[in-house]
């Protein structure tokens, strides 16, 4: 399932796309996902504490990558069901080719919303 695929079927986003800031992130975190809010601010804290330890932003870039990521999946509520259904089965799934199924959706869902993210 891609996010472009689910766009042309109804799943049109919440809310505009936001620019890759801290800041701008957290606002589009609590508008379309604020029960991650919590989750966002330690991801955020721990990447500012890794850059100011190893004197490189590249910790702060890739939080924000993958909160932009997550946040674009969020955006589509016929998207986000599909990528939080595959998580929940991958984590209850009873074998390991089932969990791998699931978890291939859930991982080709982040794929398509990164490049989308990277590609601006």
């Amino acid at each position: 399932m891609s996010l472009q695929h689910t766009e042309s079927a109804g799943d049109g986003p919440l809310i505009p796309r936001p620019g890759r800031t801290p800041g701008a992130l957290r606002a589009a975190c609590a508008v379309v996902a604020p029960h991650l809010l919590a989750a966002y601010d330690q991801a955020k804290d721990q990447a500012l504490a890794q850059a100011v330890e190893h004197g490189s932003l590249r910790p702060v870039h890739a939080c924000l990558n993958h909160w932009a990521a997550l946040l674009e999946i969020e955006r589509h509520p016929e998207t986000a069901r599909a990528y939080h259904r595959a998580e929940y089965l991958a984590h209850v799934a009873t074998a390991s080719e089932e969990a791998r199924e699931h978890l291939t959706i859930a991982s080709g869902i982040y794929r398509a919303a990164a490049e989308v993210v990277l590609a601006e």
